[in-house]
C-alpha cells in the first residue's frame, strides 16, 4: 500500500509583527486560531479490520485513497478474531475501523467499551434494527444464512431442504464446514440450531444434540472461508452452511458450482455492521472510511460486485436476486444470543467437536 502524507501548514509571524508589543497577546491568539484552521483535517492513514476478504479491502483502499490521499491499511481476519484482537489492544488500540461483523459481535464490544457511539450523515435511511440505540454501530447489509451445495454432486432436488435434513446419515462426511470458533457467520447458524429450541425451554441440550448429529456428518472443518469454497467446488464434499451473498457471488464470478437452499423453516438473518474502535488513533480518518464505503454509490458497487444486501432504504435500482429472492427470517431475541454464544460454542468446541477432525490449515 502507498504510503501519502497530507502536507502540514505551518504560519509563521512576520518580522514586523515583532514591533507590535502592546499588541502581542491579541496576535498571538489571532496566529493560533489561523494555524488551527489551516492544519489538515484528517490524519495520514487509517486502519481497518474486516472480514469482507482482498477483493473488497483493495477496492475502496483504491477509491479511498484515491479521494482523500490518506492511506488505508487493512487486516483481513474472522469477525470473532477481530473481537478477540480488538480486546487485547484495549489499553492500546491499533485499529480505527471495524468493518464487517454480526450485530451481535458488536454488541458484545460495546459492552466491553471498546467501540465509540457514531451517527452518520445517512442516519436517517437505516430502520431502528440495523443500528445500535447509542450508535456504537450501525448496519451495512442483510445476510440471510443457507444450505449451500455444489451442483456438480447434487441436483436441486437431492440437495437438503431444511436443517434438520443435513442431519440425515446419508450426508456423512459429505459436509465441510468453516471452522466456528473463528467464524462470525458459523457462531451464529450454531447458535441459531440451539436457539430454536432454548427460546422456549431454557435448555441448550436439544441444540447441542443437534450439533452432535451434525458433527458426526461433517468430513472436516476448513481454518478459513476459502478453503471451505475449494474444497465443496472439487467435491470433496457436497455440501456446506454459508452466507447466501457469498453464494451467489462464488457462482457468478468465480464460477464455482455452488447454488443455495434458504431453509424452509427459517433461517437467521445476520446484520453485518461498521463502528469506530473507541480510542483509535486515527478518528477523523475513521470517520470519512465509515461515511465513505456507505454511500449510496458505495451500498450499489457492493451490491453489484460483491453480492451485499444493503441495510440503507434508500438505495434505488438493486440486483434482481436481492429484489426477487424471498426470505423467511427466523424470529430471534439477538440480546440471548450475545449472553449466550460464548458458552455455546465453547461447550461445541470442548464437548462435541470429533477430536479425530483436526482443523485443517
Amino acid at each position: 500500500m502507498k504510503k501519502r502524507k497530507t502536507a502540514s501548514i505551518v504560519t509563521t509571524l512576520s518580522i514586523s509583527a515583532a514591533l507590535l508589543l502592546s499588541a502581542c497577546n491579541s496576535e498571538k491568539e489571532v496566529v493560533t486560531e489561523t494555524a488551527k484552521e489551516e492544519k489538515p483535517t484528517l490524519e495520514e492513514k487509517v486502519v481497518v479490520y474486516s472480514p469482507h476478504g482482498k477483493d473488497i479491502l483493495s477496492k475502496f483502499e483504491q477509491q479511498f485513497e484515491e479521494k482523500y490521499q490518506i492511506d488505508v491499511e487493512w487486516l483481513d481476519m474472522g469477525s470473532q478474531e477481530i473481537l478477540d484482537r480488538i480486546r487485547s489492544e484495549k489499553n492500546n488500540p491499533q485499529a480505527d475501523v471495524w468493518w464487517g461483523a454480526p450485530s451481535v459481535n458488536f454488541d458484545q464490544a460495546k459492552d466491553e467499551g471498546l467501540l465509540k457511539p457514531y451517527a452518520p450523515s445517512y442516519s436517517s435511511s437505516l430502520a431502528e434494527g440495523f443500528h445500535d440505540p447509542e450508535w456504537h454501530w450501525s448496519g451495512t447489509s442483510q445476510t440471510p444464512e443457507v444450505i449451500m451445495y455444489n451442483t456438480k454432486e447434487l441436483s436441486k432436488e437431492e440437495a437438503p431442504k431444511d436443517w434438520d435434513e443435513l442431519l440425515d446419515s446419508k450426508w456423512k462426511d459429505e459436509i465441510i464446514i468453516r471452522y466456528p470458533l473463528a467464524s462470525g457467520t458459523m457462531r451464529t447458524i450454531f447458535s441459531a440450531m440451539i436457539y430454536r429450541d432454548f427460546k422456549d425451554s431454557n435448555d441448550p441440550a436439544a441444540g447441542y444434540d443437534w450439533l452432535t448429529k451434525l458433527d458426526a456428518n461433517t468430513k472436516e472443518y476448513a481454518a478459513n472461508p476459502e478453503m471451505m469454497y475449494n474444497k465443496v467446488a472439487k467435491g470433496e464434499g457436497a455440501l456446506s452452511v454459508w452466507a447466501m451473498p457469498d453464494v451467489v457471488m462464488l457462482k457468478e464470478n468465480k464460477n464455482y458450482p455452488f447454488e443455495f437452499i434458504i431453509p424452509e423453516s427459517g433461517t437467521p438473518v445476520l446484520t453485518e455492521g461498521i463502528a469506530i474502535v473507541n480510542d483509535s488513533p486515527h478518528p477523523k480518518a475513521a470517520e470519512a472510511f465509515y461515511e465513505f464505503v456507505n454511500t449510496p454509490e458505495a451500498a450499489k458497487i457492493l451490491a453489484e460486485e460483491f453480492y451485499r444486501i444493503p441495510t440503507r432504504d434508500d438505495i434505488d435500482g438493486l440486483p434482481a436476486w436481492i429484489t426477487e429472492t424471498e426470505i423467511k427470517a427466523m424470529d430471534i431475541d439477538w440480546k440471548v444470543f450475545q449472553e449466550n454464544s460464548d458458552t455455546w460454542m465453547k461447550h461445541w468446541d470442548e464437548n462435541i467437536k470429533s477430536g479425530e477432525k483436526e482443523i485443517k490449515e
